[in-house]
């Protein structure tokens, strides 16, 4: 079929785990489509799991910022103390502290930095959880709905209202996994995210 093609992530093909038993003959009404579309960006910012991942992700920056923003005061301060010393002592003694301090500068760099990267991985993985953990109910709307793929709305240039299926999703997944909080004890337990079919 010309209008198949990969797309990576911009694919959900949720059709992985569908029933190799013949599915009703009901579900396939002449309206049915065997492909649906999903705005992924909408889901995960309007699901109440969604959300809490974003504002905890939101918290832990916020501080990170401030953290930020404390050190650099601190620095500052010791900089123009360390300035004025330089008028009272010798030289070597406040080569000696300048390069103390500025040693002291480049370690919170490199602290701050790795806890910004560390905030960034955290952010990708809670994003790459979510999408594991919303697979088998985007599969079990394929399934319902006599569909065999979800398309990313973003690779489709023109399609009807009616085969997106992102608010139905939404309330699926807010029935069914809540905020998702429950979940976090089963840890590494969250399906792949990155099933994908040629």
């Amino acid at each position: 079929m010309a209008w198949r093609r990969r797309l990576g992530s911009a694919i959900f093909i949720a059709a992985v785990a569908l029933p190799t038993a013949p599915v009703p003959a009901q579900v396939f009404s002449p309206t049915a489509s065997l492909v649906l579309t999903l705005d992924q960006d909408k889901l995960y910012a309007e699901t109440l799991f969604g959300k809490r991942i974003q504002a905890e992700i939101a918290d832990a920056s916020q501080e990170l910022a401030e953290r930020n923003r404390v050190l650099s005061e601190q620095l500052t301060t010791e900089e123009k103390a360390l300035t004025e010393k330089r008028k009272e002592v010798a030289p070597e003694e406040f080569r000696a502290l300048a390069d103390a301090f500025d040693e002291k500068v480049v370690k919170l760099r490199e602290e701050q930095d790795a806890k910004i990267e560390a905030l960034q991985r955290r952010r990708d993985l809670e994003r790459r959880v979510f999408t594991g953990r919303i697979l088998p109910i985007l599969s079990e709307i394929v399934q319902s709905s006599g569909a065999v793929a979800i398309l990313d709305d973003r690779a489709v240039i023109l399609s009807a209202d009616s085969i997106d299926i992102t608010d139905r999703a939404i309330r699926r997944i807010d029935e069914v996994l809540g905020d998702g909080s429950a979940l976090e004890d089963q840890g590494s337990d969250a399906p792949a995210s990155d099933q994908s079919a040629d």
